[in-house]
Formats: C-alpha cells, sequence, structure tokens
C-alpha cells in the first residue's frame, strides 16, 4: 500500500507516518501542492492525505484539481482524506470532493479509522452532527444568503 502525504510541515509527516506506519505501507512526501498529480500519475497512490495548507497550493485546490484530472480521464480515482486547521475549514472540505477529513490536532486513533474506512471505499468526516447529504442544501441556502449580504459603504 502506497500512501500520499501533501503537506510542508515536518510534524504533519511524523504523526502520520507514526500512526498508519507498517509493513507494506510506504509513504511518499509532497511538499508543493502543486507536484501531487505527478506524484499520481508516477506511482497511484491508495491514499491521498492533503494537508489545507501545503505551500503555494493548498488542499482544497490539489483535491479538486485531481478530480478535475479524474473526470477528464487522465487520472484515475484517488481516494482524498483532508487535514482541515479548523472546524471552519468544513465548508471548503465538503466542496472539494475529499472522501474524508480530520480536524487538527492528528492522533493516531482518529487517523487509522479514517484511513481504513476511505480505503475500503467509505468516508470520514468530523465536525458535521448531519448527513452531509442533508447538509449540503442548507449550506448551500446559508452561503448564498451570506454571500448576497451587502456592507454598507460611505462616500468620500
Amino acid at each position: 500500500m502506497n500512501i500520499l502525504i501533501a503537506t510542508d510541515a515536518t510534524w504533519v509527516v511524523d504523526d502520520i507516518t507514526a500512526a498508519l506506519g507498517a509493513d507494506g505501507v510506504t509513504f511518499t512526501v509532497c511538499r508543493e501542492g502543486r507536484v501531487v498529480a505527478d506524484q499520481v500519475a508516477e506511482r497511484l497512490p491508495d491514499l491521498a492525505i492533503l494537508d489545507l495548507q501545503i505551500g503555494s497550493m493548498g488542499g482544497m485546490a490539489v483535491t479538486m484539481s485531481l478530480r478535475l484530472d479524474e473526470s477528464a480521464d487522465t487520472l484515475p480515482h484517488v481516494p482524498v482524506l483532508m487535514l482541515l486547521d479548523r472546524k471552519a475549514d468544513l465548508h471548503l472540505a465538503r466542496r472539494s470532493g475529499a472522501e474524508g477529513w480530520l480536524i487538527k490536532p492528528l492522533d493516531a486513533l482518529r487517523l487509522k479509522r479514517a484511513a481504513s474506512a476511505i480505503m475500503n471505499g467509505g468516508t470520514y468526516t468530523e465536525g458535521i452532527a448531519v448527513p452531509e447529504a442533508a447538509m449540503s442544501d442548507e449550506a448551500d441556502q446559508a452561503e448564498a444568503a451570506e454571500s448576497t449580504e451587502e456592507e454598507p459603504a460611505t462616500a468620500g
């Protein structure tokens, strides 16, 4: 099994490799988000774990790029586990097409559970109290309402 880790934080790499390292598990580490697609094309990972903040291209952009490449038949499907900085980032993860996400700080048990669920064809999400399908309509409506609010401005 090969796991691709995309992050520029050494502690994230250390936490993931300590939690998921075992016989037969290899890791490919990308320190720049824009090289993830090249690494996927070179050696298809069983799972990609993407940090929300990765140098010049974050986890959401990388996930969306992978999904676009998949829809264009230029790359096969890669299951994605996104690592979020805070609960407020949930809307990014839901919109990205990731199969799952964890909210930092990380711990070995949650990493193992999430990786196992995703690699077995499921999902793993944190911070959502109701099923994602039910939330998407509410989230879309709330986001639309937020984006149409006007802020008063005064002229000169």
